[in-house]
């Protein structure tokens, strides 16, 4: 099958990526010369484990093809996927002029003949009834189409075996011709699956929208719960981790997102519960559950430093270690990573900040000001009053407690993910601090 994606952010790229390791011809539109040069030479704008090598394969095979003409990608595809980003206005609401211009762009260019036009991007109920609109005022009268909700539902770190392994294949449309042909691309997808695709939701376009806001906003509603209930453990000398894991055993909960910690972040999590309220504002429904997952998630910020502050006292001119950046392992994407404002809350209480993260550092150093980044672990936590602990990098689990305390001014750690044994940092000389502990 020959297909498009317009857009090659982290959804375009990897699923494009991905479908053409299947065995598609695939385009890839973008809009900025430099980086689509950069991707015709295998040089991904992103750190995502795999990608890189998966895509300097297809481009060797002719089956990956970079572009900024939407003549011959769109006029050449069975199925073009808008896959633009649509990040949050201050309202909350999400951004959607990239994704209306490309609708125009796509409708432009249409083959003379049948076309799915399928939307990839996050974006609120009733969106693809607009783009639908907009494709018919531009589109050519021998060219037929047929509009398609398909949201994504990957994380960064593991987003081709989540592409590869979904949970669930959401298709919305009330098209039969533009489901069967969707199901089709997507049938390699399905491993051990029967024919009947029983993990796919075959849905309208308003309920496929909604879907992966729902999704999203949930997620953000367990961790925020999680730094509830560990919040509350501290205060009654209770082990919220083990409270937490008892709950976790309740099939109808699961262990997965139950987790304390300094927050949610990243590109999905805080835009979608943000334009989740927005759209239930808009609709006259106040959704107060999503505003406390949101306190909730800004509290749990603010707690890291505070225990900062409980071990130090006043941090004024402290010398404190930061560990790990992004806003979760495995990714450079520091998108409303919880160490942006732990860090801004220590420097205005006059703290001095070294950091280090395997993969964050460039895109950190576009962020913070006066932070002294640092080669690796143990040069960060020279001469340090405190260590704190923000993301949970496997390499930061085998770090030698033993060299890290003589290294350190004051041997203190606040460990935001709970990865150090507890006993064994006291017994070697360390206050320790962790999260619902």
């Amino acid at each position: 099958m020959t297909i498009t994606f317009v857009g090659h952010g982290y959804v375009g790229l990897v699923t494009a990526s991905v479908f053409a390791d299947l065995g598609n011809k695939v385009y890839v539109i973008g809009h900025t010369p430099k980086k689509i040069e950069d991707l015709k030479k295998g040089l991904i704008p992103f750190y995502e484990p795999g990608l890189s090598e998966m895509v300097k394969k297809n481009i060797e095979r002719k089956r990956l093809i970079f572009t900024l003409d939407y003549k011959p990608s769109v006029s050449d595809s069975d199925i073009v996927f808008i896959a633009v980003g649509t990040p949050p206005q201050k309202t909350g609401d999400a951004e959607l002029n990239s994704v209306f211009e490309v609708a125009k762009k796509i409708g432009e260019n249409l083959k003379n003949g049948y076309t799915v036009v399928a939307t990839k991007s996050t974006v609120p109920p009733g969106t693809n009834r607009r783009i639908t609109q907009i494709i018919k005022e531009s589109k050519s009268k021998a060219s037929e189409f047929d509009i398609a909700s398909v949201p994504e539902f990957l994380r960064e770190g593991t987003a081709i075996e989540d592409t590869l392994k979904p949970d669930r294949i959401v298709i919305g449309t009330e098209s039969n011709k533009a489901r069967k042909l969707l199901i089709d691309l997507h049938k390699p997808l399905a491993g051990e699956l029967s024919e009947s695709f029983p993990n796919v939701l075959e849905t309208n376009l308003e309920t496929a929208e909604l879907v992966k806001y729902a999704s999203n906003s949930f997620l953000a509603t367990k961790i925020s719960f999680a730094n509830a209930i560990a919040k509350l453990s501290e205060l009654l000398d209770a082990d919220g981790l083990t409270v937490l894991e008892g709950i976790g055993y309740d099939k109808r909960i699961g262990r997965e997102f139950l987790y304390p910690g300094p927050g949610y972040g990243g590109s999905c999590l805080p835009k979608d519960v943000k334009a989740l309220l927005s759209i239930a504002s808009d609709h006259g429904y106040d959704f107060t559950l999503l505003d406390e997952v949101e306190g909730i998630n800004q509290q749990a910020k603010r707690d890291i430093v505070r225990k900062v502050k409980r071990i130090l006292g006043d941090i004024r001119d402290k010398k404190i270690a930061v560990l790990g950046l992004s806003f979760k392992p495995n990714t450079d994407d520091m998108r409303d990573a919880p160490s942006i404002d732990i860090i801004a809350l220590l420097q205005k209480e006059g703290a001095n900040i070294s950091a280090f993260d395997p993969q964050a550092m460039e895109n950190a150093k576009k962020i913070f000001q006066n932070v002294t980044f640092c080669k690796d672990i143990y040069d960060a936590v020279k001469d340090t009053d405190a260590l704190v602990l923000i993301t949970e990098w496997n390499e930061f689990k085998e770090v030698e407690l033993k060299k890290i305390k003589k290294l350190m001014r004051s041997p203190n750690i606040i460990d935001s993910r709970n990865i150090f044994d507890p006993k064994t940092a006291r017994s070697l000389g360390f206050e320790y601090l962790g999260v619902g502990r």
